[in-house]
């Protein structure tokens, strides 16, 4: 296995654990879009040079305040870039990718900046500064996108989510389809891509700006290279968010002193306890009905679920509306 393959790995357990939280309560899942629409809109931006600081990008898009003393195409590509993610989130289940979600990608982001030019491929010649590769010709911009759309529908359910992000990510940029706004576009695709495949977003905060840029220009001879950061992306951005559900979950265990012994010597609380009798006897209850079922609260629930997660006494078979629980040897 090499550095790649065991980044893979990683990121793969550390969905599990991620997964261990799901469904959230609709609060958290709100505070949770809210958070990161934050933080990509704001790294996202940086990189390219946006001035705009985390709390004031947060003002901007969410109070619809102008920060004095800041260039007014700073807030536009804030608030462009908030409804773009918003609008990552509304096609994040359909199927397939088009053109046109990606035409409305660059228009959302774009529409205030230069309305005549969102959402409309460029006509004009491009170069990209501080690279040796020129982009695509205008003439074979139209081709190129059909293509990209083509390989990615292709390819969505055969590449590792984290390398077809980073592949999409790498391909539209060498593209370069439109005359500004690229990069935005490019890493909201890249999130599209891993949010439709159960990933969490990636996060590229501009302190690596110089390693991304790098990654992005030995990408043309080494496309591994692009990925592997990418990868590193993911993993620190999901370690970030397991830090978050941590924090807000200190462990259900600490909270009860009652315990039963188990087989093994490991030690379950009698709330853990309950909820394993209760999945037990109804391995298709959702979270509401386990909750009803146990006479506790549905966060509770889902605590103690993600407790018996990692302690590998239950696991999910199936999908989070139409699967079942299944408890394993252990339990």
């Amino acid at each position: 296995m090499n550095d790649l393959q065991k980044k893979y790995s990683q990121a793969d357990e550390n969905n599990r654990k991620l997964s261990a939280y799901r469904p959230l309560p609709p609060e958290t899942l709100k505070s949770l879009r809210e958070y990161y629409r934050v933080g990509l809109t704001y790294t996202s931006n940086a990189l390219e040079g946006n001035s705009l600081t985390e709390s004031e990008t947060k003002v901007v898009i969410e109070d619809g305040l102008t920060i004095e003393g800041k260039p007014l195409r700073d807030h536009y590509e804030a608030v462009g870039h908030a409804k773009a993610y918003d609008y990552i989130y509304s096609i994040t289940e359909k199927d397939g990718l088009t053109e046109d979600d990606i035409l409305n990608l660059h228009r959302l982001f774009y529409q205030q900046i230069d309305a005549e030019k969102a959402g409309h491929y460029r006509n004009v010649k491009v170069y990209i500064s501080g690279s040796r590769y020129a982009v695509a010709a205008v003439s074979k911009i139209p081709a190129e996108m059909r293509n990209l759309v083509k390989w990615y529908n292709e390819n969505e359910k055969q590449l590792h989510p984290i390398e077809l992000a980073a592949t999409l990510h790498q391909r539209f940029v060498f593209i370069h389809p439109f005359v500004d706004g690229n990069g935005r576009v490019a890493r909201l695709l890249m999130n599209l891509a891993l949010l439709r495949n159960g990933y969490t977003i990636a996060i590229i905060p501009a302190i690596l700006r110089h390693e991304y840029i790098y990654s992005l220009e030995t990408a043309h001879t080494r496309p591994e290279v692009l990925t592997d950061f990418i990868a590193d992306r993911v993993i620190a951005t999901q370690l970030d968010l397991l830090r978050l559900m941590r924090e807000e979950d200190d462990t259900v265990n600490d909270t009860v002193n009652d315990t039963v012994k188990v087989a093994d010597g490991r030690s379950l609380s009698k709330t853990e306890q309950m909820v394993l009798d209760a999945i037990h006897g109804h391995p298709t209850y959702s979270y509401e009905q386990l909750a009803s079922e146990c006479g506790v609260s549905r966060p509770t629930i889902a605590r103690t679920i993600k407790a018996l997660q990692t302690l590998g006494r239950i696991r999910r078979i199936g999908s989070d509306k139409t699967g079942h629980w299944e408890i394993t040897e252990k339990g």
